[in-house]
């Protein structure tokens, strides 16, 4: 099963993004229901890894946390909303790694670099996206409260794909 697991985005955070995905030049928009933060890239895994997953990552305890976006940058053929170096996030990141290689599953080592695909596009679309990218390097964007994470099955269809949750992980809430 195609799957990975990532923070789902407030509905606050869709509304701040929506408008600026909707300025884009060119590309492919990602659904508001289909952004998220990933923090792993599954890939295809039998069902029994999976439910080993979850129950190594029912076990992680973290507190929430604010995250803060940026601005968006071209991460090949996707363009992205940044998300500033937060140790609690890179924290959270680390122990779902952790989690996925206890159930077995073999990640490929890469650096993290959190953001939020809102758009899809061809190669030959980068030159039109290079002036849009300048203009909104930096974003005035919420920060977002994390309160959890999901891990989802994704179906590719040929309009793009479809995220499924499996199962919902609650970070412990911090009282301010």
């Amino acid at each position: 099963m195609r799957s990975f697991i990532a923070i789902s985005l407030t509905d606050e955070a869709k509304a701040a993004i929506i408008p600026l995905q909707r300025t884009l030049p060119v590309g492919r928009l990602v659904p508001p229901e289909n952004m998220h933060l990933t923090l792993a890239f599954l890939d295809d895994q039998p069902e029994e890894a999976l439910e080993e997953l979850h129950n190594e990552l029912l076990f992680l305890s973290v507190p929430s946390f604010s995250v803060t976006f940026l601005g968006i940058e071209c991460f090949g053929q996707a363009l992205a909303v940044t998300v500033a170096d937060c140790p609690a996030l890179t924290a959270l990141y680390r122990k779902v790694q952790t989690a996925a290689r206890r159930a077995g599953i073999i990640l490929p080592r890469r650096r993290f670099r959190p953001h939020v695909t809102i758009a899809r596009i061809k190669l030959e679309q980068r030159g039109a996206v290079q002036h849009f990218l300048h203009s909104h390097t930096k974003s005035a964007l919420p920060d977002m409260l994390v309160t959890g994470f999901t891990l989802y099955q994704s179906t590719l269809r040929p309009k793009g794909a479809q995220h499924d949750a499996l199962a919902h992980y609650a970070l412990k809430l911090v009282e301010s």
